[in-house]
């Protein structure tokens, strides 16, 4: 009987496998919305979340292309500078250690008024 219960146990805690490693990689951008109109006067606060799975290791943030910061929480926010006045695309990569994009990222379009 105790070593079907250690069986067991082994078992159990064998298959278990830690939820970053069990999920896929994402990234959600919570706010601004895509689309959102912002004033050029204010900075912008970008609200995300990210789960880097198994290749990842940490995100950046990049306006128009251009790398402006690294996120290395995976909740939170960030605040961009004001930006200039027309349409913008920000994006969130995530990166692995050597700061490689990973493919995985999302982008939003911002206008700039």
């Amino acid at each position: 009987m105790r070593t079907l219960k250690s069986l067991a146990a082994l078992l159990a805690f064998g298959c278990y496998v830690p939820l970053a490693l069990a999920d896929d990689a994402s990234v959600t951008i919570s706010s601004p919305a895509d689309g959102t109109k912002l004033s050029w006067a204010e900075p912008t606060g970008i609200n995300y979340e990210v789960i880097p799975g198994p290749k990842g290791d940490h995100t950046h943030i990049y306006v128009d292309d251009e790398e402006v910061g690294v996120l290395r929480r995976l909740k939170g926010s960030y605040t961009l500078e004001s930006l200039a006045p027309g349409k913008h695309e920000i994006c969130i990569k995530i990166v692995n250690k050597g700061h490689t994009p990973i493919g995985v990222q999302r982008c939003i379009k911002v206008s700039v008024e």
